[in-house]
Order: structure tokens, then C-alpha cells, then sequence
């Protein structure tokens, strides 16, 4: 009696909505031209589904709320610790690090993890901040203002610190001597006029910040706006344009023919 024949049977997979059933579907149902190297989920998912704008706008309130979740403010140990220890919480768990007052740097391991010793310091002020690539926005700010005795904020490649985010600083102009924007990429000439309350700054990098349209011009009105402080960043004559007079020439000879 012959054996009977193989027969192939397709399911559509049901998405849960988390990004390990994308994954998992992606792994069911992708054929084997489409894990290719270079093949994206999104572009898979296109393929295959009528309503991918849905499924977009999914992900992105799915981001939304999640930087939303990481910048909420921790009032139950600000009310048990006082506003120090639960800015220094913040930034730690956003993976940034804290000195206080006399103590050295506090930064989380490699899993994210750190010692809880400080909440013993509810008297000693936060002077340093290092929230560089953190998630931190305009609402995480609320953490940070608390901390009156700052002197130091790093907020280098913070992807989420915008003009607006620069408004709000001017609680921390007695306090605030060095300040780092380098390499946020939604910090503009607008965002940079408005740290002109921060009259005590001392040093200020402002230094690749792709939307900033003249970055030696604004660098010089930056310098004239405080005077007082060490202004890092582009070369004077780094985005205007030259003259004719100013254009390079090509020394080279001409090609022979």
C-alpha cells in the first residue's frame, strides 16, 4: 500500500500586538527569499498585509509611550527622600549617572542595575548630571529642575531634548555652570537663544547639532549673548558662504591635452 502524500497546510498567524509575536510571525510564515539579508519586518509585513499604515502607527504609539513611561516622575520616593535622591533615581534609571556633593560618580552596571546607598544622601545635594543618550524630554526635565545646587548637565545625543526642553533651564541659571548639547539632533538656534537666562554658565558645547542651519554664526551670536562663557562647537566660518574673493582656487595646472 503506497504512503500516503505529504500535504502542506498554511495558518495565518494571529499578531498579539507585542513585538515578540512580530517576531514569532515573522519567523512562522516568512519564506525563505524573504529572510534574506537586507529584508526588513516592515517590509516583509508590507508584503503581506493591507493595512501596514495601522500597524505603523501601532509601533509608534508603542514608542511614544514607552519614553513616555521612562520620563514619569517618582513622587512616592520624592516624598519619602526628598527631591535629590529622587533625581538622582531618575537619571539612574535612565541609565545616566549622578554625583553628589563630595562623593563620586554613581552609574548603573552594564544590566542596568545600581546600589541604593544614596537614598542616605537626602542632604546632600546633586551637583553633576550625566544623562548622555538618555531617553530624558520635556516632561523628564520635572526630575532635574528639582535639583537646585546643579552645576553640571550633560544631555549629549539625547534624542528626545528639544527647543523646547531648553526653555525650561532657567530655573538652574544661579546654579548651572556647564552645560553639553553636542550631537542632539532636534536643539536649534531657537532652543540655544533661550539659555540666555543661564547668566552663571561657564562651558558650553554645542557642538553637532545637525539642526542648527549656521553653525559658525550661531556660535559667535552665542559668545555675545554670554560673555562670560567658554563657547565649544563649530569653527567660526563653519556653514557661511565665502565671497568671490574668498572662493578656493585650483592651483592645479591645466590637463594636457
Amino acid at each position: 500500500m503506497a504512503a500516503p502524500k505529504a500535504s502542506l497546510h498554511l495558518v495565518a498567524p494571529v499578531w498579539n500586538g507585542g513585538t515578540r509575536g512580530i517576531g514569532g510571525l515573522s519567523r512562522v510564515v516568512a519564506p525563505e527569499g524573504n529572510q534574506k539579508k537586507g529584508k526588513s519586518l516592515l517590509q516583509f509585513l508590507a508584503d503581506r498585509f493591507y493595512d501596514v499604515e495601522a500597524l505603523r502607527d501601532h509601533l509608534l504609539r508603542k514608542r511614544v509611550s514607552k519614553v513616555h513611561q521612562k520620563n514619569r516622575p517618582f513622587n512616592h520616593i520624592n516624598r519619602r527622600y526628598g527631591p535629590y535622591v529622587a533625581g538622582a533615581y531618575f537619571i539612574l534609571k535612565q541609565g545616566g549617572a549622578v554625583r553628589f556633593q563630595g562623593r563620586e560618580w554613581i552609574r548603573p552596571n552594564q544590566r542596568g542595575h545600581f546600589s541604593l546607598d544614596f537614598l542616605k544622601l537626602q542632604a546632600v545635594p546633586v551637583e553633576a548630571v550625566d544623562a548622555s543618550g538618555c531617553a530624558i524630554n520635556y516632561q523628564g526635565l520635572d526630575s532635574l529642575l528639582a535639583l537646585k545646587e546643579l552645576q553640571s548637565l550633560w544631555l549629549q545625543r539625547c534624542p528626545h531634548v528639544d527647543d523646547w526642553c531648553l526653555s525650561r533651564l532657567h530655573p538652574l541659571a544661579s546654579s548651572l555652570q556647564e552645560l553639553s548639547l553636542a550631537g542632539c539632533p532636534l536643539v536649534s538656534e531657537r532652543g540655544l537663544a533661550c539659555l540666555h537666562h543661564l547668566w552663571n554658565l561657564r562651558r558650553l558645547d554645542i557642538s553637532d547639532l545637525p539642526a542648527v542651519s549656521s553653525p559658525g554664526l550661531t556660535r559667535i551670536l552665542v559668545e555675545e549673548m554670554l560673555p562670560s562663557c567658554e563657547v565649544l562647537g563649530a569653527d567660526w566660518a563653519q556653514g557661511l558662504k565665502l565671497g568671490p574673493e574668498e572662493q578656493p582656487r585650483d592651483t592645479a595646472g591645466p590637463i594636457p591635452a
